[in-house]
């Protein structure tokens, strides 16, 4: 394709282990954090010095995944009312942090999430060296976020990170629909 800069290939992997190509997003994607933390390389300062013309001061095989990272989307949605929009005036803001503990985010007390956009107001990304870890990392930091004034998808990230299927990590793509949400229906 003669592409020269960050790029992000999209596959779908099924239930005996084979992959499907999906899409090619020519951009950076959202979730570049869980990346970055994996592999400690800056995903956005090395998409600059492309643009710049300069060369990567590393190779594919330089890259060494180390450790897990989980990123958890903050949305301005009321997950009891099928995750509609819930925009308005943020009265309280309590961010996490701590070792293995990233937050981006540009929400602040006093911000005022607009209902004509995206409702994502923050990103939550969590590093331990095992998937267990960073499960129980993700959950102490969504337990520690504080927002108030307007509803968030904070706790429904943590009704799914508690479900075994997760930790097993046996779900798919259809698994929220399918299982999830008509178990928490009978609640």
């Amino acid at each position: 394709a003669n592409y020269h800069n960050a790029a992000t290939v999209e596959f779908i992997v099924d239930q005996n282990d084979r992959f499907y190509f999906i899409e090619v997003n020519a951009r950076i994607q959202v979730e570049h954090p869980v990346s970055e933390l994996v592999t400690g390389i800056d995903l956005i300062q090395s998409q600059i010095r492309v643009a710049a013309g300069e060369k990567l001061p590393f190779t594919q095989a330089d890259i060494v995944p180390r450790g897990a990272a989980i990123e958890c989307r903050i949305n301005a949605e009321d997950p009891d009312k099928n995750f509609q929009p819930c925009p308005g005036k943020i009265d309280r803001m309590y961010i996490p942090g701590g070792m293995g503990v990233r937050v981006d985010s540009h929400a602040h007390p006093g911000y005022i999430v607009p209902p004509y956009y995206d409702s994502m107001i923050a990103k939550i990304i969590v590093h331990r060296p095992t998937r267990d870890e960073a499960i129980e990392c993700m959950l102490r930091s969504l337990s520690e976020l504080r927002i108030t004034g307007i509803k968030t998808t904070a706790s429904f990230q943590q009704t799914i990170l508690r479900q075994k299927e997760f930790v097993d990590g046996t779900i798919d793509t259809k698994w929220i629909e399918r299982e999830l949400l008509p178990r928490l229906k009978q609640l």
